[in-house]
C-alpha cells in the first residue's frame, strides 16, 4: 500500500502537462483566447465625466466609443471616425449665426458649429439598466438593499437588456460634465468654448441644490429635462456642438472618453442608493458600446474585460506602409481576443518574472531589468539581448508625445528677462546640461534630446538639420552635435559671468533649482545636475520639496529654475505651445505657463496658429514660433521620452500608439503557442521526487521488517 501511495505522489508531480504547474490563472487556462495584462495602481474613476488618468483610460477606452478615434498606424497622429460617419468639419457663423464661407477672415467668425452624424445600428452592451417589463417600464428601479445583497456585478442581474446608440446619449454626456456632484476636470475649459455650457452649469447647480433641500442627498437631477444652448439633438443619429469663435481642437476632445456616450438609463439606474452602497456605479461598472465590457472589478486583485456580444465589429485598418499590409489581418473583423484579464502587481520583480515565465503577454522594461532585455549599440540604438531574441520576444518602441524640461522663471532677476545678457546666460546653461548623457545614464537610452517644445509625431516638428536648435547644437556629418562647453563658457563670459563669477560684484554665480524629486532614488540624478552646472563653475542649490508645495511655488513664482514636464492631452502643437503663451502665465494668470514667458510676437503668432487647420501656412507659423523660443531659451528643452514595450512571440499586431488608448481590439493571441511555451519555460524539476521516495522507503523498511517479524512469531502460551 505504501508503494502505491508513493507512486501516486510521483505521478502527480509529472501529470498536468496541459497546464503549467505554477500557472497563476488556474481558473482561466492559458489555451483560451485571453490576453493577460497587469495594473499597478487601482483606477479611481471609470466614469467618463471624471476619468483623466492613464491607468483609467486603459479600461474606459475599450468600453466607451467617442465619435472619433486615432488611426492605429498613421503618424503624425490622425483622427478618423469611430462611432461617427466622418470627422466633422466646422461650419463658420457670424455674430448673427449666419453661415460664412470656409475661407472667411478669422475676425468675422463668431461661432463654429460641428455637426456629428452617428452610425446607425450601434448597440449597447447587455445591462440591467435597459431591462424592461412587458409594459416597457424599467425592471430594476427602486431597488432595496435586500434586492442586491448577493450581487457583485450588474452582469449578475437576472435580466439584461440593450438598445441602439442615439445621438442624444452624446448630448447627455456633455450635460453630465456640468453635474455639480461630478466635478469633471474639464468643465472649466469646456465652459469657455461650448456656447451655453456655463449657463447650463449654473442652472443645474441651482436645480440640484433645490432638490437636495427638498428630498435629501439621494435626490436625482434628471439632466434630460434641461437644454444647453449650443448643443442640439438634430435626429436619432445627429447632433451638433456650437463653440465660441474658432476652436479646431474640439475634434481632439471628440476622441476622448469625456465625450463618449452615456445613456440616461444608466444614470438613473446607478443613482439608486442600494447600488451605490454595493459600490455599483458608473465609476465602477461602465456602460458602453465598445468592443469590451467590464465584468469583474476587484481592484485589489483582478479586473476583467470580456467581449461585448452586441459589438458590431470593426475592420482592421491598413498600415501606413502598403508593403507592410501582408503582416497584418487587414479587413478582418475586430476584436480578436475574447477576454482581457488584468492582475494587480505591486512590485516590479515578480511582474518581470511572470513575463519571463510567459504569464504576461507584454511588458514594459524597468531599469532593474533593462540589461537583461536590451543591449544598446555604439550608435545608441536599442536591440534585444540574445536571451530575449531566442525566446521570440519582439521590441516595440515609440517616442511619447511628451517633454521633460528644465525651466527658467522669466520673472527672476538673474535668469529671467528679455535682454541679451539673460539670453546668453540661459543659452550657456542649455549647452552645459548634456541631456544625451542623462538619457544614457538614467533612462538607459530611452529618450531623444529635445530641440524645442514639440515632440516627434506632432504636427509642426521638423527632422534633420531644419529641426535642430542652432543655439545649442551644430549639424555635423548628418547628426546634431551639442556645442562645446568652451563655447558655453564664452557665452557665460559675454553674459557678465566670466568663470562663473559676477564681474560687477565679484561673487560666484549661485542658482537655485526647485524640484519635486524628493526620494533617495533621485540623489544620483540631482548630483548629476550639480555636476553639469559645475562645468561653468556655477554653484547649484537643489531645493527638493513635496509635490503640492512645489506646485504652490510654481504658481507664486517663488522659483528660479525648476524641473517640469508635459504629456499631451491631444496631438496638436497648440497643446505644447500654449505652455509658453503669455496670457497663460502661472503667476499673473494662474495658467500652465510656469516659466512665465512673455513674448509679444510669439503670442501674436500663437493666436493665429491655434485656430488654423494643419497645412503649410500653419507649419510656417509654428516654425517662426519655435525659432523665437529657441532664441529666448525660456526652457532647457530636455528630452522626449521613448517607450519600450516587449511582446511575446504569440502576441500579434502590436503597434505602440501613445494617443490611441483603445488598442486592445487590434491585438491577436495564439493561445496554443503560448501554452506550449509556458510548459517549456516552467518545466518542473521532478528528479528529487523519486529520490525522496527512495529515502522514505529506506527509512520505513526496517520498521516494516520488524513489524512483519513480530506478526509471524508464534504466540507464547502461559501454563
Amino acid at each position: 500500500m505504501g508503494k502505491l501511495w508513493l507512486a501516486g505522489l510521483v505521478a502527480a508531480g509529472v501529470a498536468g502537462c496541459s497546464q503549467p504547474w505554477n500557472d497563476p490563472y488556474p481558473d482561466i487556462g492559458s489555451g483560451e483566447s485571453v490576453l493577460f495584462e497587469s495594473f499597478f495602481e487601482k483606477p479611481r474613476h471609470l466614469d467618463p465625466a471624471l476619468s483623466y488618468a492613464a491607468n483609467e483610460v486603459e479600461f474606459t477606452a475599450q468600453i466607451y466609443e467617442p465619435a472619433l478615434q486615432y488611426h492605429y498606424f498613421r503618424r503624425p497622429y490622425e483622427l478618423v471616425p469611430l462611432a461617427a460617419d466622418a470627422v466633422p468639419e466646422p461650419e463658420y457663423l457670424d455674430a448673427e449665426r449666419r453661415p460664412l464661407p470656409a475661407n472667411a477672415p478669422a475676425a468675422d467668425i463668431a461661432f463654429s458649429r460641428y455637426t456629428i452624424d452617428i452610425q446607425p445600428g450601434i448597440r449597447y452592451q447587455p445591462h440591467p439598466a435597459f431591462a424592461r417589463d412587458a409594459g416597457g417600464k424599467p425592471l430594476y428601479m427602486n431597488l432595496s438593499a435586500q434586492d442586491v445583497s448577493s450581487l457583485e456585478s450588474p452582469q449578475q442581474f437576472a435580466q439584461l437588456g440593450s438598445r441602439e446608440l442615439k445621438a442624444a446619449d452624446y448630448v447627455h454626456q456633455i450635460k453630465r460634465l456640468a453635474n455639480p456632484r461630478a466635478h469633471s476636470p474639464i468643465l472649466g475649459l469646456m465652459n469657455e468654448h461650448i456656447v451655453g455650457l456655463a449657463a447650463f452649469t449654473e442652472r443645474v447647480k441651482q436645480a440640484d441644490a433645490a432638490l437636495q433641500a427638498e428630498r435629501g442627498r439621494d435626490a436625482y437631477v434628471d439632466l434630460t429635462q434641461y437644454d444647453i444652448e449650443g448643443v442640439e439633438v438634430l435626429g436619432d443619429h445627429r447632433f451638433s456642438i456650437l463653440v465660441e469663435g474658432q476652436y479646431p481642437q474640439l475634434r481632439f476632445w471628440l476622441a476622448m472618453p469625456f465625450f463618449a456616450p452615456v445613456p440616461p438609463e444608466a444614470s438613473r439606474f446607478y443613482q439608486q442608493k442600494a447600488l451605490r452602497d454595493r459600490n455599483m456605479t458608473l465609476d465602477t461598472f461602465p456602460v458602453g458600446t465598445g468592443p469590451y465590457m467590464l465584468t469583474v472589478n476587484d481592484p485589489n486583485r483582478r479586473m476583467v474585460l470580456e467581449k461585448n456580444p452586441n459589438f458590431r465589429g470593426e475592420p482592421f485598418p491598413a498600415p501606413a506602409d502598403p508593403e507592410a499590409a501582408s503582416d497584418y489581418p487587414v479587413g478582418q473583423t475586430m476584436p480578436f481576443i475574447d477576454r482581457v484579464v488584468f492582475s494587480l502587481e505591486k512590485e516590479q520583480i515578480p511582474y518581470w518574472n511572470k513575463f519571463l515565465q510567459g504569464y504576461y503577454d507584454a511588458s514594459g522594461i524597468s531599469s532593474d531589468s533593462f540589461g537583461e532585455a536590451i543591449r544598446v549599440d555604439r550608435n545608441g540604438e536599442p536591440h534585444l539581448t540574445q536571451t530575449m531574441a531566442r525566446r521570440g520576444v519582439t521590441l516595440k518602441t515609440t517616442v511619447s508625445p511628451a517633454i521633460y524640461y528644465l525651466g527658467f522663471n522669466m520673472q527672476d532677476d538673474v535668469v529671467g528677462g528679455d535682454d541679451e545678457r539673460a539670453r546668453l546666460l540661459r543659452r550657456a546653461i542649455s549647452i552645459a546640461l548634456d541631456y544625451e548623457s542623462y538619457i544614457a545614464i538614467f533612462r538607459n537610452g530611452r529618450g531623444i534630446a529635445a530641440q524645442g517644445p514639440i515632440p516627434p509625431g506632432i504636427f509642426g516638428t521638423q527632422d534633420g538639420e531644419q529641426g535642430i536648435n542652432p543655439y545649442v547644437y551644430d549639424w555635423d556629418n548628418g547628426r546634431a552635435r551639442r556645442k562645446s562647453v568652451e563655447h558655453a563658457r564664452e557665452l557665460l563670459a559675454r553674459a557678465g559671468y566670466p568663470g562663473g563669477v559676477n564681474e560687477q560684484t565679484g561673487e560666484p554665480l549661485l542658482l537655485n533649482l526647485d524640484t519635486p524629486a524628493t526620494g533617495p532614488e533621485f540623489k544620483a540624478q540631482l548630483d548629476w545636475m550639480r555636476k553639469q552646472f559645475s562645468k561653468l563653475n556655477i554653484q547649484l542649490v537643489v531645493r527638493a520639496t513635496a509635490y503640492n508645495r512645489f506646485q504652490e511655488k510654481l504658481a507664486s513664482g517663488a522659483v528660479q529654475l525648476f524641473q517640469s514636464g508635459w504629456l499631451a492631452d491631444y496631438p496638436d502643437p497648440e497643446n505644447f505651445l500654449f505652455l509658453l503663451y503669455g496670457p497663460n502665465g502661472s503667476v499673473d494668470h494662474n495658467g500652465e505657463n510656469v516659466a512665465n514667458y512673455d513674448n509679444e510676437r510669439f503670442d501674436q503668432l500663437f493666436r493665429q496658429m491655434r485656430i488654423m487647420d494643419n497645412g503649410p501656412q500653419r507649419q510656417a507659423l509654428i516654425r517662426q514660433m519655435v525659432d523665437i523660443v529657441q532664441r529666448d531659451a525660456p526652457w532647457i528643452w530636455g528630452f522626449y521620452p521613448r517607450t519600450y514595450i516587449l511582446h511575446q512571440a504569440w502576441l500579434n499586431n502590436g503597434n505602440p500608439n501613445a494617443m490611441a488608448n483603445n488598442t486592445l481590439k487590434y491585438l491577436q493571441i495564439e493561445p496554443q503557442q503560448r501554452l506550449a511555451k509556458q510548459n517549456a519555460w516552467n518545466d518542473p524539476v521532478i528528479w528529487p521526487l523519486p529520490a525522496l521516495a527512495g529515502i522514505l522507503l529506506a527509512g520505513l523498511l526496517p520498521g516494516f521488517l520488524v513489524y512483519r517479524r513480530r506478526e509471524r512469531q508464534a504466540p507464547v502460551v502461559k501454563s
